[in-house]
């Protein structure tokens, strides 16, 4: 069973740069399991101690998020797509962003608030900025 599984920059250092690899499993479980096998370490970024998957990692079986699935008894099928997902955070923007907010906000009266929208992966989250 070949399932495709994407591999954020984050985590390349565990895969020696591949953006893509393949590994088999019944589920994303057995998955991260056989991944282990071959890219040592990768299944302790994505799975606590406890054998739940970290909180600031989301997970996709074919665009579905795994935590409505099953999380790691989510069931793979041959030909399924994963894609890894870690949490962004931070407080600071750089130029570039700032710079592009700003045109966004352009014309709005003192005290009301711009948008954008943050791409994630396949799917775009609105943001309000203050």
């Amino acid at each position: 069973m070949a399932i495709e599984v994407r591999i954020p920059t984050i985590l390349r250092s565990y895969t020696g740069g591949a953006k893509v690899v393949e590994g088999s499993g019944d589920t994303l479980g057995d998955l991260l399991t056989d991944l282990d096998s071959r890219h040592g370490g990768l299944r302790g970024r994505l799975v606590t101690d406890a054998g739940t998957l970290h909180r600031f990692v989301n997970v996709y079986v074919n665009d579905e998020d795994v935590r409505f699935l099953g999380a790691l008894d989510a069931k793979l099928s041959d030909g399924d797509s994963v894609t890894i997902l870690p949490a962004v955070a931070g407080g600071a923007f750089g130029f570039a962003a700032a710079a592009a907010l700003g045109q966004q906000g352009a014309g709005t009266a003192p005290g009301q608030h711009g948008a954008a929208a943050v791409a994630i992966g396949h799917r775009a989250a609105p943001v309000t900025v203050r």
